[in-house]
């Protein structure tokens, strides 16, 4: 099938690409020349694990281009993907401005019967305006569905080729079985595309991504209950997540969520129920606990050494959101390393994928290290902030020899309170025994 993707952010160069490996004709179209060269050249601009071989394969193949030439995407194919982004607005709500340029210019250069598909993440009403947009302009059918995109960071590629479902929005026949032509290879296994209107569709993304933040903010909040009552979050969290009704994922407590996804939806969807003149207590409350939770570990920092860290170093093992990516936006690390540079520390930092994007946040206010444990020599102390394979059982002797002073923060709960003790450490971990 001929199928053209708009947008060659996270979501439309993971989705181009694994639709170019199961023999479609994909053409991709962003406006960023310089960034439509590299991919050309089979180089990606992102860090995501078995993407980069995947773009190679298919350039090679003949089955993926780029160009910048955007009514040349929509004049070739057949089905064709928005899937550019929509930052929040400072009200919160999405901004669509990008999305309905791209349907202008669908609608401007349509010569023939399209199905159009909402890939980025939009509130309710959006696949309307898009239908809209293109309909002013152009007198050929139109489908428009929605095709919300539930993609890890980390792991985007496996999710795609191998989805837990497929959510479409359709409201024609048409566009229904051109969706289930590109999806069925990789949904032999048995797991299921599940059609509905396109409101559902839209608002499904939503609640996802606000269900997994809610998970999230509930299990911080146990953690500082374990905290102040004495018990252990991590056999609070093996007990609840043994109750088949409620599983073992998303409980694991942290220095807050982060990412281009959370934050922005829950935002958003915060923002609709609004709109439409609801009070979402319940997420309102999410995103406050996030917040808090972002500064804890500042506040453990500031309560072993004092408010004022002038001469203090501190090393950051971790820097990206999550593991697997290299991605910085909304990263609890951002708002822990502003703090601690406010109140004037040196901040040394290390991450196995997100230096470049460090620098572009902190410049030359904090030093970078290739090298974990070059991050140690003479640090104050060491914050593990991301929980990447690299520092799950890293040589503790070597860290404790490499420090200035042997105290480490562990907002991931990596490694256990009885053994930094023996090991002379003083130990802040989250929800869990400290050794002080």
């Amino acid at each position: 099938m001929r199928v053209g993707v708009i947008g060659t952010g996270y979501v439309g160069l993971v989705a181009g690409a694994c639709f170019a490996e199961t023999g479609n004709d994909v053409i991709c179209g962003d406006v960023d020349a310089e960034k439509v060269e590299a991919l050309n050249r089979g180089k990606i601009p992102i860090y995501e694990p078995g993407l980069e071989p995947l773009v190679e394969r298919n350039i090679a193949r003949g089955r993926l281009r780029f160009t910048t030439d955007i009514p040349q995407v929509a004049t070739e194919s057949r089905v064709i993907f928005i899937a550019v982004g929509t930052p929040p607005d400072e009200d919160g709500s999405a901004d669509l401005r990008h999305v309905l340029d791209v349907a202008r210019v669908i609608g401007e250069s349509m010569k023939d019967e399209k199905i159009v598909v909402t890939k980025s993440t939009v509130p309710v009403g959006t696949a309307a305006q898009v239908r809209a947009e293109i309909e002013m302009r152009s007198t050929y059918p139109v489908h428009v569905c929605s095709n919300p995109e539930f993609l890890k960071e980390g792991a985007a590629v496996v999710d795609f080729m191998r989805p837990d479902r497929v959510v479409v929005g359709v409201d024609s026949p048409a566009a229904r079985d051109a969706l289930v032509e590109l999806y069925e290879p990789f949904v032999r296994t048995g797991n299921p595309i599940i059609f509905m209107d396109i409101t559902s569709a839209e608002l499904t993304k939503y609640a996802a991504n606000a269900m997994l933040a809610t998970r999230i903010s509930f299990m911080n909040e146990m953690a500082r209950i374990s905290e102040l009552t004495g018990a252990d979050v991590s056999l609070v969290r093996r007990g609840v997540g043994s109750d088949q009704r409620i599983g073992p994922k998303f409980l694991f407590p942290g220095p807050g969520y982060g990412g281009s996804c959370f934050p922005k939806d829950v935002k958003a969807l915060l923002r609709t129920a609004k709109d439409h003149g609801y009070d979402f207590k319940i997420l309102t409350a999410v995103e406050e606990v996030n917040e808090v939770q972002k500064r804890l570990f500042l506040q453990k920092v500031v309560d072993h050494f004092g408010e004022d860290l002038s001469g203090r170093t501190i090393a950051i093992w971790g820097l990206a959101f999550k593991p697997g990516t290299d991605d910085m936006r909304e990263s609890p690390s951002i708002v822990l390393i502003e703090g601690l540079l406010e109140r004037g520390a040196e901040v040394r930092g290390h991450d196995p994928a997100a230096l470049n994007s460090a620098r572009r946040i902190f410049g030359d206010r904090v030093a970078y290290c290739e090298l974990e444990y070059e991050a140690l020599q003479g640090a104050d102390a060491l914050i593990v902030m991301t929980d990447w394979l690299d520092y799950r059982n890293p040589n503790m002797q070597r860290i404790r020899d490499d420090l200035k002073t042997p105290v480490v923060f562990d907002a991931r709960n990596l490694y256990e309170s009885s053994k930094m003790r023996e090991l002379g450490f003083k130990y802040y971990p989250l929800g869990r025994e400290a050794v002080a």
